[in-house]
């Protein structure tokens, strides 16, 4: 079993690596762009399609896969994001004997013994555990002060497959970090890594039971927030047993609507929260999406089965101190949770000032000092794209952006990708869960109100964050004049330096003898495009000849052209001088 997932995965990679590389860096080579346009979304939804079938079919860290690139709807296409959006939706449950034999084994004692009541059929089912009701025993009651609870159970077997998953996962990445288009702009290897580190956390209950303490300590005394509390005697590192704070779920929002809740303002309330979490405490929910988080009226919550979080203070900037009397956020399902380090929350407060400031050259600033962009970029061409979107669609919410002449936005998109596309990215670590936790915020706050517009959300942040700047303002310019002052010091040793290298160029650029070893560096490079040419023809020739054989009959035939020119290109050159 284990083998035969791992070769489907990989198979799965390389089918869809080879034709990607070849519609989109090939054939528009020689001529035929508009061809692979036209098909585009097509193949977008074709290749999604298998994903999502593959998913299902094997479960474990290919779900979590799928739901991840689902949420990127700032960098993937509508295509590909549609079509792996059920993805949460559709993981088979495991039987419950199998669910009974791992929990009794974990806890040590019958699940009768554990628990005065186990429902057996499922509350959730997830794509590494499973979620039943359950209500505690009269002793474990007594002790705790809670009754009903919700008790996680691991997937059995869910560990080797995990292994299997990330060993794929790592071989796909190491096959991409040596494409120079990947490698330039991402390193795979290394959000590898960071999803390995998050996945073996959520397999780790433990781990569960100490964030969802530690959250709901970051959050002592705020009445805006909730989180179940930990039954530590029936917790293990495969079974985690929690009070059942289960209530309206966020994004119901005709429920809401009936217990007199207003949905616009939760999403606000949300979204102040999600900041201050990101923003202020450095931890957050880094899979906040509707299944894992409720509105709970306030005569449902009962100090034995929530924890609230502190009072904000005037330090935390944006913080809603005006919490609703009414009703409050309850979070769930703390097993992917990240943490911002201070510079990086120094670096996004500083990109958060500029979105405030509708500044596109700060925000590129902020970019390059978060670290997403390499210090070699050159960054003019983005500046004025980002100068652009800011004088055409700063200030706009969704549903204003919607009402825009799609032709504009499609047109605009366009140039803007491009722009983007040319440069060099990369994410740093700790990255991938800020932005999936806030890719999957603004989709819940639209949602829940289709005016919702992030910039108001951003703007009392950004008010306290210019208040903090402002009276740093005298130090900053005494540092400022210090780095001219100094600049301007080693500005002649500079130029004498300069001098050097101009010399030192003009010298080469007149050596024949290296004028030809170039030369035939070139011709070397040629044959060994040629060379790769061939490779990729072929392969995708084998590749695509079960499912179109035409097709896959003409690119092993096309195949031999380069070959033929890799072996001889060097042979005709010499005989020709000769």
């Amino acid at each position: 079993m284990r083998c035969t997932r791992y070769r489907r995965i990989l198979r799965f990679a390389v089918r869809h690596i080879v034709q990607t590389w070849w519609f989109e860096l090939v054939l528009p080579r020689f001529g035929f762009a508009k061809y692979v346009a036209r098909g585009r979304a097509v193949r977008l939804t074709r290749i999604a399609r298998r994903f999502h079938v593959l998913a299902v079919d094997l479960g474990g860290l290919m779900i979590k896969v799928g739901q991840y690139l689902s949420s990127r709807l700032d960098v993937l296409p509508p295509e590909i994001t549609r079509e792996l959006a059920g993805l949460q939706d559709e993981v088979p449950p495991v039987r419950f004997d199998a669910i009974r034999r791992l929990g009794e084994a974990e806890l040590g004692v019958p699940l009768e013994r554990a628990y005065a009541w186990f429902d057996p059929t499922p509350l959730a089912a997830a794509s590494l555990g499973q979620a039943h009701r359950a209500r505690l025993s009269p002793i474990d009651a007594a002790d705790t002060g809670l009754d009903e609870a919700v008790v996680k159970v691991q997937r059995p077997g869910i560990e080797r497959i995990v292994d299997v998953d990330l060993s794929a996962l790592r071989r796909v990445a190491g096959w991409l970090s040596r494409v120079r288009f990947v490698s330039s702009r991402v390193d795979l290897p290394s959000l590898v890594e960071e999803f390995a580190v998050t996945s073996l956390q959520e397999i780790d209950y433990l781990q569960e039971a100490a964030n969802a303490e530690r959250f709901a300590a970051s959050f002592t005394g705020d009445p805006r927030v909730a989180a179940p509390e930990v039954v530590r005697k029936r917790t293990t590192r495969r079974v985690l047993t929690l009070a059942d704070v289960t209530a309206i779920k966020i994004n119901d929002r005709e429920s809401l609507m009936a217990a007199g809740i207003d949905p616009k303002a939760v999403a606000k309330q949300f979204a102040a929260v999600m900041f201050d979490q990101l923003f202020r405490d450095g931890f957050f929910h880094a899979d906040p999406h509707p299944g894992n988080i409720f509105v709970t009226p306030v005569e449902q919550v009962t100090d034995a089965s929530s924890t609230a979080s502190r009072v904000t203070d005037a330090a935390s900037p944006g913080s809603s101190r005006a919490a609703s009397p009414d009703w409050r956020l309850t979070f769930i399902d703390f097993g992917m949770m990240g943490e911002v380090p201070d510079g990086l929350r120094r670096g996004l407060q500083q990109l958060l000032l500029a979105v405030a400031a509708r500044d596109g050259k700060r925000l590129v600033d902020s970019i390059r000092g978060v670290g997403i962009l390499l210090p070699s970029a050159d960054t003019e061409e983005l500046e004025r794209a980002m100068s652009e979107l800011f004088a055409r669609f700063g200030g706009m919410g969704l549903a204003e952006v919607r009402q825009i002449d799609q032709r504009e936005l499609r047109s605009f998109a366009i140039e803007f990708g491009e722009v983007m596309r040319a440069l060099p990215f990369q994410l740093p670590e700790n990255f991938l869960l800020v932005i999936r936790s806030m890719s999957l915020t603004s989709g819940l706050c639209s949602s829940l109100d289709p005016d919702f517009n992030m910039w108001d959300a951003v703007e009392p942040y950004a008010a306290q964050l210019l208040r903090d700047e402002r009276g740093n303002f005298v130090q900053a310019l005494g540092q400022e004049a210090l780095s001219v002052a100094g600049t301007a010091a080693r500005l002649p040793r500079r130029l004498d330096a300069l001098a050097d290298r101009i010399e030192e160029g003009r010298l080469v650029a007149n050596s024949p003898r290296l004028e030809q070893r170039v030369a035939s560096l070139e011709r070397m490079a040629r044959r060994i495009t040629s060379a790769v040419l061939f490779v990729g023809l072929f392969i995708g020739g084998i590749l695509l000849r079960p499912d179109e054989p035409v097709w896959g009959g003409v690119l092993i035939a096309v195949s031999a052209i380069p070959l033929l020119h890799a072996l001889f290109a060097g042979v005709f050159r010499r005989r020709g001088r000769g």
